[in-house]
């Protein structure tokens, strides 16, 4: 295909995303940096209404299911330990694992699971224990991905308190720097693959965002950049920044530049619009360290950073799980891994 057919297919998605309705327009950003020193990623988490978050550890060898009835769902026994951070005490809205595979769901408007007219033929896997399905089993994200080109599964996923619908894409990366982002339209798989698959915001799907993404690169970044919240926006500014940083940045350097870019997309206080509760203020941001296997997390109403050493965790099968509920007075700062506490089994949402 020729530069010039690449330009006009990228405008003419970028035309069609100008007229996007504000219910179309959304925010969560994420970003995954692999260099010489380091693999990092990190995420922003917004919405219109407080989401309760706790962290939690999952040690090895529990068994889990991916939905409550014996005849749609699979069930697994975790390989791998790991923290994850949970929304509402309901469902598992990311996390990282003792190997370094780290995983996000993002907000994705016009997700559609599953098959119409009687064709679904797949197990159900809710959307509450969709990362925990990747946490659990998989190291690299080439071995999740042989897992999911099998289409063995579509995703169940019962409406979020406040009635907004979960409607979600899946990103994944490893401690190699690999990325997936998986989406499901009109109840078809759709998979990307790759390292070059590093940034990821919410609408539209990834394959138009790409094109967008093409679009932005012939006008150049230093040249102009657009400022606002909307996902194409922030998918832009989010990869020509990514696309700065050598590989020979130090550990330390390259987390605080993953910090760096997703702290610019995120959506300040007091941002919200009415109806589209995913274009709000931020209220969290994560890192996770897959060189050095910590997980990073910081409510945006709290002045500091905590995180978890995977390496200290108490991730031994037959150890109990344990979770730590997240303050924002500042009271919780640094290393917390010893300050989680013993808890009774996640119950995950599967349904009304």
């Amino acid at each position: 295909m020729s530069n010039s057919v690449i330009k006009i297919s990228a405008f003419s998605a970028l035309l069609a995303l100008i007229s996007f309705t504000p219910e179309e327009i959304d925010a969560c950003t994420r970003v995954v940096y692999a260099g010489d020193n380091a693999v990092a990623t990190g995420r922003t988490l917004d919405w219109r209404e407080p989401i309760p978050t706790s962290l939690r550890i999952f040690p090895r060898g529990e068994k889990h299911v991916s939905y409550d009835d014996p005849t749609c769902n699979l069930e697994w026994v975790s390989k791998y330990g790991s923290v994850t951070a949970i929304s509402y005490d309901m469902g598992i809205g990311e996390g990282m694992n003792e190997v370094g595979l780290a995983v996000n769901v993002l907000y994705l408007p016009g997700s559609v699971y599953e098959l119409p007219n009687g064709q679904e033929h797949r197990k159900k896997l809710s959307s509450s224990v969709w990362p925990q399905f990747f946490l659990d089993q998989f190291a690299t994200v080439e071995e999740a991905m042989k897992v999911v080109k099998q289409d063995l599964v579509y995703i169940d996923a019962p409406s979020m308190p406040g009635g907004s619908a979960a409607t979600l894409h899946l990103a994944m990366s490893d401690s190699t720097g690999n990325c997936a982002v998986i989406e499901y339209k009109d109840g078809v798989l759709q998979t990307h693959e790759g390292p070059e698959y590093n940034v990821l915001t919410n609408a539209p799907f990834y394959d138009q965002m790409l094109a967008v993404r093409n679009y932005w690169k012939e006008v150049g970044g230093m040249n102009m950049l657009p400022g606002t919240n909307r996902s194409t926006d922030r998918f832009s500014r989010a990869s020509f920044y990514r696309s700065l940083l050598s590989k020979d940045l130090k550990h330390r350097q390259a987390l605080a530049s993953v910090f760096g870019i997703i702290r610019n997309c995120a959506v300040p206080a007091g941002i919200s619009i009415p109806d589209s509760p995913e274009i709000s203020t931020t209220q969290w941001f994560s890192l996770c360290d897959q060189t050095q296997m910590v997980y990073y997390f910081q409510l945006t109403a709290s002045p500091c950073v905590v995180w978890v050493d995977l390496k200290k965790a108490k991730l031994k099968e037959g150890s109990p799980q344990t979770t730590l509920t997240l303050t924002d007075d500042g009271t919780q700062v640094g290393d917390v891994t010893s300050k989680f506490a013993k808890a009774a089994t996640f119950k995950p949402f599967f349904h009304y």
